[in-house]
C-alpha cells in the first residue's frame, strides 16, 4: 500500500510562530501606528499570510492594505531571522528521513504561506525541497485553511487518495482542513494547547513521539473498507 505524509511548515517543520508574531506586531506599528499584541495572532495561525494580518486588523478596527502589510511583515521576518536562525522542530528531520527512505511512502509539504517566505524557512532548517515529492504553498490555491483545498490539491499532485494521507499540523484551522479533506491528522502542540487540537487523530508534544511504522498501520486501517 502506498501512502503519504504531508507536512505543514510553520510550527511543524520550523519553529516560526513567535517570529511571525513579532514581525507582524512591528508591521502594525510601522504602517498603521497601532500597537497590537503577539497573542492576538494565535487564532489566525495556519490560515495564510493574508488572513493572519487581516484578522488582527479587524479586531482593532484598522483598515489595511493587505498586500503591503504582508510584504512588510515578510521583510520584518527576514530581518529578524538574520539574527535568530530557526531550528527544525524536534523530531521532524528524522521523520522526513524515514519517509523518504521508505519504499511505500511519499512525502510532501502543504503550507498556506507564500513560497517567497516559506522556501527560505524550509531550507533554513536544513531540509532540501528536492527531497519532497510535492511542495504546495498558498500560491497554488485560491482558498486557505480551514478549507481543505490545499490538502486535496496535494493528494492529487501525489496521486494518492486522501484516505491514505497523514497530515502534520499545529493549528486548529489546519486540523480542520485535513479532516475535511478525509485525511488522518497528527497535531503538534507547538503553537496552541492540546485542547484546541482534539479534532486531530493523534495529538503529540513533539514529532519525536511519532513512529513511522505506527503511522503506516493507522493509514492501513483508515484506508481499508472496514476502517
Amino acid at each position: 500500500m502506498q501512502w503519504a505524509m504531508i507536512f505543514d511548515v510553520d510550527g511543524v517543520i520550523a519553529d516560526t510562530e513567535a517570529l511571525n508574531a513579532r514581525a507582524s506586531v512591528l508591521m502594525f506599528e510601522q504602517l498603521y501606528s497601532t500597537r497590537v499584541q503577539s497573542e492576538d495572532f494565535r487564532e489566525f495561525v495556519g490560515t495564510g499570510d493574508e488572513r493572519y494580518v487581516e484578522g488582527v486588523a479587524e479586531k482593532y478596527g484598522v483598515t489595511i492594505d493587505t498586500e503591503a502589510a504582508v510584504e512588510r511583515r515578510r521583510e520584518n521576518f527576514f530581518t529578524l531571522l538574520q539574527n535568530e536562525p530557526l531550528p527544525a522542530m524536534d523530531g521532524v528531520l528524522a521523520l522526513v528521513d524515514a519517509a523518504v527512505q521508505a519504499d511505500d511512502c511519499l512525502v510532501a509539504i502543504a503550507t498556506s504561506g507564500n513560497k517567497n517566505k516559506q522556501f527560505p524557512v524550509i531550507e533554513g532548517t536544513g531540509l532540501d525541497r528536492s527531497r519532497f515529492d510535492a511542495v504546495i504553498t498558498g500560491d497554488d490555491v485560491t482558498r486557505k485553511k480551514p478549507d481543505p483545498q490545499i490538502y486535496l490539491v496535494t493528494a492529487e499532485r501525489l496521486g494518492i487518495e486522501p484516505a491514505r494521507c497523514v497530515v502534520f499540523e499545529d493549528a486548529p484551522a489546519g486540523v480542520e482542513a485535513a479532516k475535511a479533506a478525509g485525511m488522518l491528522c497528527v497535531a503538534v502542540t507547538s503553537s496552541v494547547d492540546a485542547g484546541k487540537l482534539q479534532a486531530a487523530d493523534i495529538v503529540v508534544d513533539s514529532l519525536a513521539e511519532v513512529d513511522i511504522d505506527g503511522l503506516r498501520e493507522l493509514v492501513a486501517s483508515h484506508a481499508s473498507p472496514s476502517g
